[in-house]
């Protein structure tokens, strides 16, 4: 009978002694990173990014990844938000919808709660579609068509195409930069026809002269031949050009090559154009864009940046990865308002968050010099002021 009692006392002893070790692992658990499923329990709030390091727009979506760690680094060795360090996991959708939500759904099961991005438009809102089904925060930094912010879970630190294409009408129209403005857009773009669109009704209320629209589509970006000569033959002294980089080099070159010199200007999709491989930068001399960033501005924050930038990566930031860097310091301020925890499910740290956004204000790198920061309203849209810049001696500088 001692011999049966003592049996059950050893049996009972190592019973309690494994409930101790599971309950160890569990806290293990939990400080180590927590799970795919809401990730109750995680001491790190997950932040998936998604946009294109690879392909023809790569230079935008590795100026967002790289500058949106350099933010999360900053935040962690200030000792995180309320306590909690960032974690960035960015994924490459090559600017293509299908890849951006295949990047969200290995976001997702990584256990992201919160996406910055897509980085360009059609991915953008492609994966809008799944973080609204799963109530999932998005910021986008640079998405700015429309329908990238159509659900209340999604903002954006980048102004929307008819902003951008009515703000350059105003631009171009009070500063007295042409006499006629020739368009030459991609109609088979969202970002692009947005822009044109706006731009155009926005010429019609500033009393600007467009004397030719011309189109290209996807299949016909590589000869501009006719959409320029149309806007010679129209006495254009002005191109506006709501397009991509890569086929703006493409037009500056063909101009050129044509003895054609207007004055070309454009928004923020041009950012890059001095990085393209082969390109004769000396073409670009005197364009104009809109854009909330200059490398060479001398305030503190640009400074510190720009600096740290080129430290990591060899590179000048462009406007892209300014307002990534924003982006994770408004994601900052709406974690410190609403007060969310990681160990929240993702919907309920949406709902909080996306509240939050209604009532914080924050100034950043696309503000500075503006005398005011960014705000938001319900529909997602950022309130901030427009800024310009010129190409100068192969870099950009601010206008006044």
């Amino acid at each position: 009978m001692k011999k049966l009692n003592k049996l059950v006392s050893v049996a009972v002893a190592s019973a309690m002694v494994m409930a101790m070790m599971t309950g160890c692992g569990s806290d293990g658990n939990k400080s180590s990173g927590g799970t795919s499923d809401g990730n109750n329990g995680a001491a790190t709030f997950k932040i998936g990014g998604i946009g294109p390091t690879t392909g023809g727009a790569a230079l935008y979506g590795t100026n967002v990844q790289n500058a949106a760690q350099i933010a999360i680094d900053e935040i962690n060795a200030a000792g995180g938000v309320n306590g909690y360090m960032l974690e960035l996991n960015f994924q490459d959708d090559e600017h293509d919808a299908e890849k951006s939500v295949n990047a969200y759904n290995v976001l997702k099961d990584w256990g992201a709660q919160m996406i910055v991005g897509a980085v360009t438009s059609s991915p953008c809102i492609a994966v809008s579609e799944k973080t609204k089904e799963d109530n999932m925060f998005q910021i986008t930094p640079s998405g700015s068509a429309v329908e990238c912010v159509q659900y209340d879970n999604c903002f954006r630190i980048c102004f929307s195409d008819p902003n951008q294409g009515e703000a350059s009408a105003k631009y171009i129209s009070e500063n007295n930069l042409a006499e006629k403005v020739a368009i030459i857009y991609d109609s088979s773009d969202v970002y692009s026809s947005g822009i044109m669109e706006s731009f155009v009704s926005g010429a019609a209320s500033y009393n600007l002269n467009v004397v030719a629209t011309e189109a290209f589509t996807a299949d016909s970006k590589t000869d501009f031949s006719v959409q320029l000569q149309k806007a010679k033959d129209a006495g254009a002294d002005m191109v506006f050009l709501p397009i991509y980089y890569q086929e703006s080099s493409l037009i500056l070159t063909q101009a050129n090559a044509m003895g054609y010199a207007p004055t070309f200007f454009s928004c923020d999709g041009m950012d890059g154009i001095l990085g393209v491989d082969n390109f004769d930068t000396k073409l670009a001399e005197g364009v104009m864009l809109l854009t909330p960033f200059a490398a060479d501005a001398q305030d503190d924050l640009t400074v510190k940046f720009v600096s740290q930038y080129k430290e990591r990566h060899n590179d000048t930031p462009n406007q892209f990865a300014a307002d990534a860097y924003d982006a994770i310091y408004v994601i900052k301020a709406a974690i410190e308002k609403s007060g969310v925890t990681p160990d929240m499910s993702v919907s309920d740290i949406c709902d909080k968050m996306k509240a939050a956004m209604l009532e914080i204000n924050v100034e950043g790198l696309t503000t500075v010099g503006t005398g005011a920061g960014m705000s938001w309203n319900a529909d997602g849209e950022v309130n901030k002021e427009p800024k310009a810049v010129k190409i100068v001696d192969g870099a950009y500088a601010g206008m006044d």
